[in-house]
């Protein structure tokens, strides 16, 4: 079965996602990011999620982590809790 773990920042605005999604992309540092701005209890370890299988996370978070490149910010996503910024840090 396919395992992935990944790291991700949640706020409650696109637009929000789009200035830090801007702000990595710059060179800031994803965890930093993640620590300073996500809504989820995760930022506090800089958004890691650590390793799950497909199906355990919610759709369209599950749909991004086990088709986007490794290692790439992708995002804004949309999903029940806010928007997400993710990044897929392996995947086998």
């Amino acid at each position: 079965m396919a395992q992935a773990t990944a790291r991700h920042i949640l706020v409650s605005t696109e637009a929000k996602a789009a200035e830090l999604k801007s702000a990595i992309e710059g060179g800031a540092d994803f965890a930093q990011i993640a620590k300073e701005n996500s809504s989820c209890p995760s930022g506090r370890n800089g958004g890691e999620l650590g390793s799950f299988g497909p199906g355990q996370m919610v759709k369209e978070f599950d749909t991004v982590v086990f088709s986007a490149p490794i290692n790439v910010v992708q995002g804004p996503v949309k999903t029940q809790f806010g928007y997400h910024l993710l990044e897929v840090t392996s995947r086998s």
